[in-house]
């Protein structure tokens, strides 16, 4: 109350006097202090604790001061989880004490990813294509075939991977690869009474693709049906061996009964066989 009794007994422009000196009293204590709360003027180099597990780069970071947050996760499929993938700021950076060093860690589970439609594409594209989904080249193979260097296949661990299929981040696929046709012509592969089975083995150990199929009306087992006319034929109206480029394709002709062979008549000439 004496307190209260002095003041009020003080002018009024005392009193304005009084709460304007302690106001820059108070003032130059706090801006004196400020630099000792916020440490100002040190500062640390930030360490490199990419490739480091969470527990040993937060030990490292706040050892020297810093605040650690794990911000965000990616997979990378080169990286043992849980391990340190990226950090802001980067290795280097001379920042103040007390920043807060925000971590990118690497998943334990790859996220699925759907498969992406390769084939015909250039390799170029099926690469870019692949990275886009976070998916990888793995092995290229070269078969020759007309459109060079385009897509023929796609491979996920040696078996066929239809588009839209899910699997895993950072997966390896296998492309299958034209290398054109080849420069040497060799003989056309005799496939003419042959099951559809068989003749596509013939084809391909002679680097050579199916091309139109037909059918005839009686057919019901494409596998198990016969070949009776091809095209190119084995041999010309000359009797003349007929070439072919690796790469190039052969038409067939399937039914559903294996044709009768006349060695009177050439390959192309064989009637087709009767219901």
């Amino acid at each position: 109350m004496k307190l209260f009794d002095n003041i009020t007994k003080r002018s009024f422009g005392y009193n304005i006097l009084v709460i304007l000196g302690l106001m820059v009293v108070l003032g130059f204590i706090f801006f004196f202090s400020l630099s000792f709360l916020t440490r100002h003027g040190e500062v640390v180099t930030v360490p490199d604790i990419r490739g480091k597990s969470i527990e040993q780069a937060t030990a490292a970071l706040e050892k020297l001061g810093f605040e650690v947050e794990v911000r965000d996760s990616v997979y990378i499929d080169t990286l043992q989880a849980l391990l340190v993938y990226e950090q802001t700021p980067e290795r280097g950076d001379v920042v103040k004490v007390n920043r807060t060093i925000y971590l990118t860690v690497n998943k334990v589970i790859p996220p699925m990813v759907p498969m992406p439609d390769l084939e015909g594409l250039t390799f170029r594209s099926a690469e870019m294509t692949l990275k886009a989904r976070r998916l990888n080249v793995g092995d290229t193979i070269y078969k020759p075939d007309f459109a060079t260097n385009t897509v023929l296949q796609q491979l996920l661990n040696g078996k066929p991977i239809k588009p839209g299929k899910e699997i895993p981040e950072g997966s390896n696929i296998t492309l299958v690869l034209s290398s054109g046709t080849g420069s040497m012509e060799n003989p056309v592969p005799e496939i003419v009474g042959l099951t559809y089975m068989e003749a596509r083995e013939v084809l391909a150990a002679s680097n050579l693709n199916v091309g139109i199929v037909l059918f005839d009306g009686g057919v019901t087992d494409t596998l198990g049906a016969f070949v009776f006319k091809q095209l190119p034929a084995r041999r010309n109206e000359l009797g003349e061996l007929n070439l072919i480029r690796a790469g190039e394709s052969v038409d067939l002709w399937l039914s559903s009964n294996r044709p009768v062979r006349d060695s009177l008549l050439p390959p192309q000439q064989i009637p087709a066989p009767q219901e």
